[in-house]
């Protein structure tokens, strides 16, 4: 019989009860431009496609694992949606995009937005110099945010696939979108922010995203160890190709989402942001599989899909900057450099289960030194190529430093409150048993399976 366990509960109530207590700071918005009912619609339809991107990754990631995992992973994406959109209405939309605290341009103030108070159907500026006026709803934007919010942690679960314990998994993702992804959404995307003043480019989130999710895997990979099938030399077999297709398709359509929307307008850039995510991937997938190929290995699907993501990735921080035909030799060279960490990773004794950090991680390193490479200046001159790269050779070593060892503080901490690691036992009969009494499979088909 299951352990009861209130607190979970608990929590959940008080946060109900809370929620009926106005603290924000309600009205704290300034207005914005004249609200675009055209650039609304495009923003209501890209938050929607980005939303399908969790269920896309849990297709994926879930496709990938043994088949005594399939439904835990898919879940550790799926339940972000819960977690994150909860943590999010109270305290993160304010953490990221309230007022800076401290005019630090580090963070935001919490209680700016406390449960979405002031964040209603009117425009609004952000910034204490209003330097983004939106033209669409301050709740419409709040709700974009919220779905790359939502996905970041979910990447951050195929490092430590198959041996996670589902509660501290819970713990941990809000302590990481808390104290690493907020932080770095402020930083990076409010006015106020200090790599937005530096004149970092990240269109839609390679720093934010892709490299704080990467560097996490890494560290949690590390802090989990090994698993014992890992450890005795057997080959990890996936075990349903088909989901790996379905969920690659799933996130490259929401993945227009993810990067045009990121325009915030339904204009010019959402059109380059959308042809340069397609072309990337397309250029990324067949890389990945050629590469294959040149190297004697069979062209596979798995290899494949794993490829379009990495085009996804790489092409994330500079999607509204770069021409179409630039695009194609981010995806390109993307997808070699991911393929031989990918290659790398394999020679070494890190278990990052489903190469989270070779993809996101490098991938998004590797979308951030393409952007400072090729991102449009601007006419007058004010940024020279040279200083975009500096500033963001700079900003990628903060955030790949601030992401590592914040992550590695968080792992260690959740596990001295709940150990992160399931048992020897729990770990063998599989984590969609011993976590959450459910399989993937039909019970005469399971028991025929495991006999």
């Amino acid at each position: 019989m299951t352990k009861t366990t209130p607190i979970p509960f608990l929590i959940l109530a008080i946060l109900a009860v809370v929620a009926l207590f106005p603290l924000g700071q309600a009205g704290a918005a300034k207005a914005g431009e004249v609200l675009s009912s055209g650039d609304t619609a495009w923003m209501l339809t890209a938050s929607a496609l980005v939303l399908l991107m969790t269920p896309g990754l849990s297709f994926f990631y879930g496709g990938m694992v043994g088949f005594k995992n399939v439904v835990s992973t898919m879940l550790q994406s799926v339940i972000a949606l819960g977690v994150i959109s909860l943590l999010w209405v109270s305290v993160g939309f304010g953490l990221a995009f309230g007022e800076d605290v401290g005019g630090l341009g580090i963070i935001g103030n919490p209680f700016t937005y406390w449960m979405f108070n002031g964040v209603g159907g009117d425009t609004a500026a952000l910034g204490s110099g209003s330097e983004i006026k939106l033209t669409i709803p301050l709740l419409v934007f709040s709700m974009f945010q919220l779905k790359f919010a939502i996905i970041t942690p979910a990447l951050i679960t195929g490092s430590f696939a198959e041996r996670v314990r589902f509660s501290s998994y819970l713990l941990f993702m809000v302590l990481f979108s808390i104290v690493i992804y907020c932080p770095l959404a402020h930083a990076t995307w409010h006015p106020d922010g200090i790599f937005f003043k530096w004149g970092v480019k990240d269109f839609a989130g390679g720093t934010v995203v892709h490299m704080s999710a990467g560097w996490a895997a890494l560290a949690g990979a590390m802090i989990l160890g090994r698993r014992k099938t890992h450890e005795h030399g057997h080959d990890h077999v996936p075990a349903n190709i088909p989901f790996v297709i379905l969920g690659t398709g799933m996130l490259w359509f929401g993945w227009f989402g993810f990067n045009a929307g990121s325009s915030l307008k339904a204009n010019g850039d959402a059109a380059i942001a959308f042809a340069t995510t397609n072309t990337a991937s397309a250029a990324a997938m067949l890389g990945w599989i050629f590469f294959d190929w040149l190297r004697g290995k069979k062209p596979s699907a798995l290899g494949a899909c794993i490829g379009a993501v990495v085009g996804l990735v790489a092409i994330t921080p500079s999607a509204g900057f770069v021409t179409v035909a630039q695009s194609i030799f981010i995806g390109l060279v993307a997808s070699v450099i991911s393929n031989l960490a990918v290659h790398l990773r394999t020679k070494s004794n890190l278990d990052d289960t489903l190469d989270v950090f070779p993809c996101h991680g490098v991938g998004g390193m590797t979308g951030m030194i393409f952007t400072g490479i090729f991102a449009a200046l601007p006419a007058d001159g004010s940024i020279t190529r040279a200083s975009l790269m500096i500033t963001h050779g700079k900003a990628l070593v903060i955030v790949s430093v601030f992401a590592f060892v914040g992550s590695i503080i968080l792992f260690k901490l959740t596990d001295l409150i709940i150990p992160l690691r399931v048992t020897d036992e729990q770990e063998a009969e599989g984590l969609d048993l011993s976590q959450h009494g459910e399989s993937a499979l039909a019970a005469d088909s399971f028991a025929s399976v495991v006999s």
